[in-house]
């Protein structure tokens, strides 16, 4: 993919991801998801595994796997439509994709720099505050522009 169009991906994404930002609102409630909807709606266990098409049993685990974080996404889908409900799932990221993406390729820049950095201090050629911050930012702008699978390499 080309460094155009991941740009353009990441602000279609970002765009789209916006309204979910605020994670604090869509927390899984204490008891999990499955059980507050049921109770909201008045439904048993035993009712609701009717629905599933498993035991009341079955629905008791399956209440404990998503409280614990091990449910399938499979079970959490079949377990919503049978209480007329919509999985949503997402991945959403903690900051802007773009954001992201810059602050990688600045850390990335800091490291290259601070390697030629030590060089030239060996060499007694230290460049001056301004002129590091203005490499820095120049090599953050080159790195973001290529923003490839090498921005994510481990160093």
């Amino acid at each position: 993919m080309r460094s155009e169009d991941r740009a353009l991906a990441r602000r279609q994404l970002d765009k789209r991801l916006s309204p979910l930002r605020n994670t604090q609102s869509l927390a899984r409630p204490a008891r999990g998801w499955i059980k507050a909807i049921r109770e909201a709606l008045g439904m048993t266990s035993k009712q609701l595994g009717m629905r599933v098409g498993v035991s009341q049993p079955r629905i008791t685990k399956i209440e404990q796997a998503e409280k614990g974080g091990s449910v399938t996404l499979e079970t959490l889908r079949r377990t919503a439509q049978a209480m007329d409900c919509q999985l949503v799932y997402a991945f959403v990221p903690r900051a802007p994709l773009q954001e992201l993406v810059e602050e990688r390729a600045r850390s990335r820049a800091k490291s290259i720099l601070e390697a030629t950095s030590h060089s030239m201090a060996l060499e007694d050629q230290r460049a001056d505050a301004d002129t590091d911050r203005a490499h820095l930012e120049q090599l953050t702008r080159e790195l973001m522009e290529k923003s490839g699978p090498e921005l994510w390499e481990e160093e």
